[in-house]
């Protein structure tokens, strides 16, 4: 059962907010910027009304997730530092006094009861038109870009993954105390998950017999981090079970097994659009869907900023279309090769190569035609025992073949415009612009713990984004206020 959060009680302790936090505090002034009721009109579907326990608030549960992101803290962290930390208190709507939320019922919250609701497109909305209300988004141009986030549970076993957080742990006990090595269990050596889960309850069972390291600094991050994976292990089974999880690759030899994350960004470094996909999509292929969703957001668009994977016929006949310049420098192979909608064949700018709709790519490229009469042409060669196997072989691969190739036409004279529009003084400065997306991809990783997911579906990975990028956008127009 689900009840409105109403005005809270008074308490004789309420003057410890007013001595305590001061009026510039990042989440006093947020408190004051933001109505969160919008959060209650669009989750409460989600909810009984009138059956069952009464639920916490649900703009309290969603502040709890905005704090998760803002201090880049475990579950089980963040509800320990939220008992004593007074600024937390007050942004939650609690009293000093009043009792928060077990760690367990947060991971249900995040886990179970944001399903059916679009909350990325929510709330970048709800910032992007506050932005332009505070007159702090005015620019007509935005910077377009992926960037990649790990799958957390990787393509690993779980009894890998375990050992991962047992090591960390040891790691962290024998810097606080070398003594306590003598009192840990012994190790398992056997690839067998039933062997190593017993291990991890024994270390974490001695771990916490001994208080004298327990509570030392560093420990009780790995003890948290430890207890989160072994609890994923026993509801999932198989812990490398994430079955949205794709292969993308950053070069020819370096890859990454997780998700990508497509962004829209103004010059003012506040996000309008943002799209989460699988690791092995490319990016030119939503250029189209990060204008809209800009433009129905309140922006108005009238340049795009973007690397040379956004530089497709597609696109360029998109920019004439929608009424907006393309500063995108045509890379010859992305601009000539023909992908149908249907194929989706993907160039990966950073690898140089091709890479199919299952998600394989090229493992080598040659140049072929080589008669003056011919159009030269780049043919991929792709390792045809991933053919054999492939769901979508149908159509695409020739059972017995022993090659597997896709090749496209050179023509270096296409496109006279872009080639000449890249040439001007304009196109450089504007370009130069691309730089700000880039650092605010690292911001999201190393600052807001959008490096790696929180869990193992592609819902899980797009409410991550939801809530990393509202208080990335709500921390940067709070900056931009404060400077006018």
């Amino acid at each position: 059962m689900l009840k409105h959060q109403s005005e809270l009680p008074l308490s004789p302790y309420s003057a410890l907010y007013d001595i305590l936090i001061p009026q510039d505090d990042e989440l006093r002034r947020l408190n004051e910027l933001v109505d969160f009721s919008f959060v209650y009109r669009e989750l409460v579907d989600n909810y009984s009304l009138g059956e069952g326990r009464t639920a916490i608030d649900l703009v309290q549960m969603f502040k709890y997730l905005y704090l998760k992101v803002r201090f880049n803290l475990s579950d089980r962290d963040l509800v320990s530092r939220a008992k004593t930390d007074m600024a937390m208190k007050f942004f939650l709507g609690l009293n000093p006094e009043d009792a928060v939320i077990s760690s367990s019922l947060l991971t249900k919250f995040r886990r179970q009861h944001l399903n059916n609701v679009d909350l990325l497109n929510i709330l970048l909305t709800k910032t992007v038109q506050l932005a332009i209300e505070k007159g702090v988004l005015t620019d007509k141009t935005i910077i377009v870009d992926a960037t990649h986030t790990a799958a957390r549970f990787n393509q690993r076993s779980a009894v890998e993954t375990l050992r991962d957080g047992s090591k960390l742990l040891r790691k962290r006990l024998y810097k606080a105390n070398p003594a306590i090595k003598a009192h840990l269990p012994q190790k398992n050596t056997l690839n067998d998950l039933d062997a190593e889960k017993q291990y991890t309850a024994d270390l974490i069972k001695t771990v916490k017999a001994h208080p004298e390291v327990s509570a030392i600094q560093g420990v009780p991050e790995a003890l948290h981090n430890l207890q989160e994976k072994q609890e994923d292990i026993q509801e999932a089974g198989r812990y490398s079970a994430d079955k949205d999880a794709k292969v993308g690759h950053k070069s020819a030899t370096t890859a990454f097994f997780g998700y990508k994350i497509h962004l829209a960004m103004t010059t003012e470094r506040i996000i309008t659009a943002a799209v989460v996909t699988t690791g092995e999509k490319g990016d030119g292929h939503f250029l189209e869907t990060l204008v809209d969703q800009s433009r129905a957001n309140g922006v108005t668009v009238k340049n795009v900023v973007g690397d040379t994977a956004y530089s497709g016929k597609e696109n360029l006949k998109l920019a004439k279309h929608h009424d907006f310049q393309l500063y995108s420098k045509l890379h010859p192979i992305i601009s000539n090769g023909y992908r149908t909608p249907e194929q989706m064949w993907d160039f990966n700018k950073d690898a140089g190569m091709f890479v199919c709709p299952a998600g394989f790519m090229a493992k080598r490229v040659a140049r072929t035609g080589t008669m003056p009469s011919r159009n030269q042409s780049r043919t991929y060669y792709f390792d045809v025992s991933n053919c054999q196997v492939c769901p979508q072989r149908q159509g695409c691969y020739k059972p017995g073949a022993k090659t597997k190739t896709y090749s496209v036409s050179i023509k270096s004279q296409e496109h006279q415009e872009q080639m000449a529009f890249q040439a001007t003084q304009a196109f450089q400065d504007t370009a130069k612009l691309r730089y700000r997306i880039e650092a605010k991809n690292a911001e999201l990783k190393t600052k807001h713990g959008y490096r790696q997911s929180w869990s193992n579906n592609i819902e899980a990975m797009t409410l991550q984004g939801a809530i990393t990028l509202f208080y990335a956008n709500m921390e940067r127009i709070m900056k931009l206020m404060g400077q006018k």
